[in-house]
């Protein structure tokens, strides 16, 4: 017992350390059983978020949409918020890392193979403290291709992404389009046809000077990196509507972007084989991505780890 102990004392410091349900395993060790319905339904929620320069950035605004989505699906996380805080904190002080991507999944838990969540009698509570890279170097300043998905959101009465659940295969069937086609990344319609948001990222068009994003009535996740741009767009003085978009609309934009918690601020270039305005990041998008930049270096906007 002392030798195994020994053993995995030895891989903790080599290898980054997962965090479930109160321990802390070696990435290569960490595990959840196959009866979890998380992994047999999609049956939880999740977080994506980041850490710059030792400050977790808007952990408690994460932590509170976590516990939302858990709400909404009538799942009762087994921590506290201020508990969820502290082993994330903790999670990241055990790996050293002062710049991260975080994922913090809580999951239905173990139960059996019916659906029946009574079934599940404690949620598992899964942190993951590592890195994340969804495109190569150069892509902010040159900006991304999309497309138009054939995919469409599920509507906000089915399993909309106002949820941040772990049920992702809406947007991993447009991904698997995107890739196919030689695409970046995608772009999701709502049922009527208007744009809702890109596969894990909201949306920004920029027309005459002026933001236009999409209402979370077309399904999309109500986005915290979003919400960031939104507020330092009408402190910097621009005008934001937030509309139905359609594809027209974003054909024609002068400037258009992601954003998200992993994609960050990220300019598009192309939809659909179609420029949009110079072809190249323009200058509202610029002037946002640079403020933005100070935003997340900004030991006020996190909590320190």
């Amino acid at each position: 017992m002392e030798n195994a102990s020994k053993r995995v004392e030895d891989q903790l410091d080599k290898e980054l350390v997962v965090y479930i349900d109160g321990n802390h395993y070696p990435k290569s060790q960490a595990k959840v059983s196959v009866y979890d319905h998380g992994l047999l339904y999609g049956d939880g929620v999740f977080e994506g978020i980041r850490a710059y320069n030792g400050v977790v950035f808007k952990l408690k605004e994460h932590v509170d949409r976590l516990y939302r989505s858990a709400h909404a699906i009538m799942l009762n996380i087994p921590l506290s918020k201020e508990e969820m805080i502290q082993a994330l904190l903790e999670t990241l002080r055990k790996n050293k890392l002062k710049d991260s991507y975080i994922r913090l999944l809580v999951t239905r838990g173990i139960g059996d193979l019916g659906l029946d969540p009574r079934k599940c009698p404690k949620p598992s509570v899964i942190i993951i403290t590592d890195a994340i890279s969804l495109h190569a170097d150069g892509a902010e300043e040159n900006g991304i291709t999309t497309m138009l998905s054939w995919v469409r959101r599920n509507p906000v009465d089915s399993t909309t992404h106002e949820i941040k659940s772990l049920n992702y295969l809406n947007s991993i069937l447009a991904k698997i389009e995107a890739n196919t086609n030689g695409y970046d990344e995608a772009l999701c319609l709502e049922s009527n046809g208007y744009v809702a948001e890109g596969v894990g990222e909201n949306l920004f068009i920029v027309k005459n000077g002026e933001l236009i994003t999409p209402p979370p009535s077309t399904g999309a996740l109500a986005g915290i990196t979003a919400e960031v741009v939104v507020n330092l767009a009408v402190k910097l003085g621009y005008k934001l509507t937030v509309t139905n978009l359609t594809p027209f609309m974003l054909f024609t934009a002068d400037e258009a972007f992601f954003t998200g918690t992993a994609m960050e601020m990220m300019p598009i270039r192309e939809v659909n084989k179609r420029r949009i305005g110079s072809g190249k990041p323009g200058p509202v998008t610029k002037k946002l991505l640079v403020e933005f930049r100070k935003i997340i270096q900004d030991p006020a906007n996190g909590v320190k780890i």
